[in-house]
């Protein structure tokens, strides 16, 4: 019954994280977690919460554009293009991430502790730092079953590096079976290769400009993770670099609509100022990727915030808003992208 629990614990089962035996089986067993704590039941509604928040008001609102700009890719401009592009990348960040925190806050519920599976990735300064911070379990997986038995870096650099592009080869065919989530686990192992065999170089740059080589290297990679086809990847590209511009479609700045945000830029204030309708759904695409910016950057993240976490009043009182306005958000069937992994 024990290992029957274990390979059908339903809050990671479909898209992690990926746990062993030895970390669920113990705490099936253990008589204590088995009787319902109060404190852990807040906490696991508190995580639930914020992750729902957002796949919900973040992720879907990212998708929404993202959708819009990869159906209709041979005709997009260069600013849609590149809107398009960091669009996705935090589409993903939110997504993956509302979906550890949904699983972990479940299993936070029942008294069950799930590994730590993502962990402010964006923050990474080398991809190294990226792939021990973004799906943490499917790293350690790769490397417990993969690269160790290759070798690792017991044979000497050449066949380290080897193993590093074998792993990352595994890595995007995991993902799926296409030709472009090959392309891009291959050019995070040779990025990997690189910074691993020119670690000086890396080291000796400025924080900042590591971080901006990370971060564009993370949203042109992402092109061939969501593209259907290379070409297709090569074509949103080809759509950057043809420098053409004009406004923006409506049914493009649309995408980033919510009844909240209408509800608050919609006000006599907002009103008072004059801007157009125009003027008006453009600044809520701006605040929507500010607000990505400021969570992905600034914001503590599900971990730091349960290490300090306290069921207060006013903590109570903002869970039960923040859910009940996600709840009021549903708008269609969405589901998380992991699980098409």
């Amino acid at each position: 019954m024990h290992y029957a629990s274990y390979v059908c614990y339903f809050p990671q089962l479909i898209a992690g994280p990926i746990v062993t035996h030895d970390e669920l089986i113990p705490q099936f067993m253990d008589e204590e977690k088995k009787k319902l704590d109060w404190e852990n039941l807040a906490k696991g509604i508190y995580v639930f919460t914020l992750g729902l928040s957002k796949k919900v008001l973040l992720a879907d609102v990212f998708g929404k554009a993202v959708d819009w700009g990869y159906s209709s890719w041979p005709d997009l401009y260069t600013a849609e293009a590149l809107i398009v592009i960091f669009a996705y990348t935090f589409q993903i960040y939110f997504d993956f991430s509302g979906y550890c925190d949904m699983a972990s806050g479940i299993a936070k519920m029942m008294n069950i502790d799930l590994p730590v599976n993502f962990n402010s990735p964006y923050k990474a300064l080398i991809i190294t730092e990226f792939w021990d911070r973004w799906h943490i379990t499917l790293t350690r997986f790769l490397t417990k079953y993969v690269y160790i038995p290759l070798g690792g870096s017991r044979k000497g650099p050449l066949r380290t590096s080897l193993n590093i592009l074998i792993v990352f080869f595994v890595s995007g065919f995991w993902h799926g079976a296409g030709v472009s989530f090959i392309v891009w686990g291959l050019l995070h192992g040779i990025f990997s290769v690189m910074t691993r065999r020119h670690k000086a170089f890396f080291d000796a740059l400025h924080p900042a400009l590591n971080f901006i080589l990370m971060f564009v290297f993370l949203n042109v990679t992402w092109v061939f993770f969501r593209a259907g086809t290379c070409s297709q990847a090569l074509g949103i590209f080809r759509s950057v670099l043809n420098l053409r511009f004009r406004e923006f479609p409506f049914e493009f700045v649309n995408c980033f609509r919510m009844p909240e945000i209408d509800l608050v830029l919609g006000s006599r204030i907002v009103e008072g100022l004059h801007f157009s309708a125009s003027t008006l759904r453009k600044l809520k695409g701006v605040l929507f990727f500010m607000l990505a910016f400021l969570i992905v950057l600034g914001g503590r993240n599900t971990q730091e915030k349960m290490g300090c976490f306290a069921p207060t009043k006013a903590r109570l009182c903002s869970t039960a808003l923040l859910m009940a306005v996600c709840i009021c958000s549903f708008s269609g069937i969405s589901i998380f992208l992991y699980f098409n992994f």
